[in-house]
């Protein structure tokens, strides 16, 4: 009878261990997140073998029963959530028991400005509107030794404008805060960026504020990874012989017209950014160039063109001189 009673005993101790690991996290301290789709009517068992096969949890059963004992079976929403393999069994519930993901995937283009970014957090609704740009204006960005205090930004992107790193990043949206993720865009331009082609960047002859500069153009006035190291080039060259660099790209951002006609009047205002009135680079980046961008400003191509433009239908045409490239306006821009 002793022996029996033993053997319980240890049975029961032994489930109880196991219930207890099973609940825990599958991969603590994992960064990974992974999309899970609850639809409507799926029962406790449904849920529990999507969320094994996606690798959320440890065991089907043990969250079954999680869910039975602590009386959540009728709380559970449908849904579209991002799971993480760091969370336990508990947390996982809470978050389908609210019936919101705990984080939403936002992507952030290539080419896109610090206002752009802003006004895609205002539309979701996970920040009010002006809120990014109040805080690249005003917040203590000085851990990052890279942001130069450079004279004369437009307060529409300010000292970030430019190193915010275009890439997927997963957002809270209960407990939000502009600092801490423009802290995370920039983290990762350290990343991505600085840490694999600093000491490339350092013998360039160009300091980082005009490569990153030279990048944001080369963004906004190129279609292709063909073209960027060509029109860097051309831009470079300008740029070392004086002359005006002719980026309309730049007028378009200091006036805030990122689509409209520039008229006349438009390319005389006054701004070291009008770089079709003033020489040399204007004084920051105009957007968050891509990679590509930014070695096409690193690694230009030589070549005899001093201009070009695209056509109608996006295909590049370069000019060695400035008739040539006025004979390419009236053919190509009709």
């Amino acid at each position: 009878m002793k022996k029996i009673l033993l053997v319980i005993v240890v049975l029961v101790f032994g489930t109880f261990l196991w219930y207890k690991f099973e609940l825990r996290p599958l991969e603590r301290g994992s960064e990974k997140r992974q999309k899970v789709e609850i639809t409507a009517g799926s029962s406790v068992s449904d849920i529990a073998d999507e969320l094994s096969e996606k690798e959320i949890i440890r065991s089907p059963l043990a969250f079954k029963v999680f869910v039975r004992m602590n009386g959540r079976e009728k709380g559970l929403q449908a849904g579209t959530f991002l799971l993480r393999p760091s969370m336990s069994v508990a947390e996982i519930v809470e978050v389908l028991r609210a019936g919101k993901s705990e984080e939403v995937s936002i992507t952030i283009p290539e080419g896109w400005t610090l206002k752009d970014i802003d006004t895609l957090f205002a539309r979701k609704g996970i920040t009010e509107s002006g809120s990014l740009i109040i805080c690249a204006n005003s917040c203590d960005f000085s851990s990052f030794e890279f942001l130069t205090n450079v004279t004369g930004l437009a307060p529409r992107g300010g000292k970030v404008e430019g190193y915010l790193f275009p890439d997927t990043y997963f957002v809270s949206t209960q407990d939000f805060v502009p600092k801490f993720f423009l802290e995370r865009m920039l983290t990762t331009f350290r990343k991505s960026v600085l840490s694999k082609y600093g000491e490339e960047m350092a013998k360039s002859g160009h300091s980082l504020q005009e490569i990153m500069t030279m990048a944001s153009l080369i963004e906004a006035e190129t279609r292709t990874d063909t073209e960027r190291p060509i029109v860097a080039g051309i831009l470079w060259k300008r740029y070392k012989e004086g002359m005006g660099l002719g980026v309309d790209a730049t007028v378009r951002y200091i006036l805030d017209k990122p689509s409209d006609t520039i008229t006349v009047e438009d390319l005389e205002v006054q701004s070291p950014y009008n770089t079709r009135k003033f020489k040399g680079l204007p004084p920051g980046p105009i957007a968050s160039p891509g990679l590509s961008s930014v070695l096409a400003a690193l690694r230009p191509e030589e070549s005899p063109y001093w201009f070009y433009l695209h056509d109608t239908k996006g295909l590049i045409h370069y000019a060695v001189t400035n008739e040539e490239h006025n004979t390419n306006r009236a053919r190509y821009l009709k």
